[in-house]
């Protein structure tokens, strides 16, 4: 491995490493009661080098969305474009793959450290806030992948908003009490069924590909 690649390597995982320990922290007593400084000291580093890694305190949680800031992007660059290749079907597919993995990030995981974090998520006002800045960094990275232009930024807003709210139903079903096996079915159903408004609602994302 080169020397760069080592360097990066132990950066993400220091990443890793300040960001668990503060989410431990904020589980055990409460985001809002955990100073940075708390933070800092538990995981053995300076506060001015912490904030050298994650800017705002929200970013200590929000790290975990990290590699999926532009996974959407990601998957429509891969499908290309052509008759073959329709971006919302390749988008579809990943969701639905996701779901068969109960991947963290479709809501449906019966983890207990995956719903404690959600809880912790959804339930501090300056994280959700934090995530929203999270959604429109993955809306104009998609944006750009789908064309870059006006159609283009609309039609990554829908399909990141609509990724979202699949996520959080799953999540708040699981939440209350129902069994990842029970929420399946329907996750998948009403998963189908959003791309399928998705595809009714921007044809010219569909069978056609994009530019055609």
């Amino acid at each position: 491995m080169s020397e760069l690649g080592l360097r990066e390597r132990k950066k993400q995982q220091t990443y890793r490493h300040v960001s668990d320990i503060a989410i431990g922290l904020f589980l055990a007593k409460g985001f809002d009661a955990v100073s940075v400084a708390e933070v800092a000291a538990a995981a053995g580093i300076s506060k001015p080098t912490l904030f050298r890694y994650f800017p705002a305190k929200e970013d200590l949680v929000l790290h975990r969305f990290a590699d999926h800031e532009d996974e959407a992007a990601r998957v429509v660059r891969a499908a290309g474009t052509g008759a073959e290749a329709s971006p919302l079907d390749a988008l579809r597919r990943h969701f639905l793959d996701g779901l068969s993995r109960e991947d963290p990030v479709t809501g449906l995981n019966g983890s207990p450290a995956v719903l404690a974090f959600h809880r912790l998520l959804y339930g501090t006002a300056s994280l959700v806030a934090r995530a929203y800045e999270y959604q429109q960094r993955s809306e104009a990275v998609l944006a750009v992948a789908l064309g870059d232009t006006l159609a283009a930024r609309l039609a990554a807003g829908q399909i990141i908003a609509v990724q979202r709210i699949l996520a959080q139903e799953n999540w708040r079903r699981i939440a209350a009490g129902e069994t990842v096996e029970v929420v399946r079915e329907d996750a998948v159903a009403a998963a189908e069924g959003a791309f399928g408004q998705l595809e009714a609602g921007l044809p010219w994302l569909g069978s056609a590909g994009v530019g055609n």
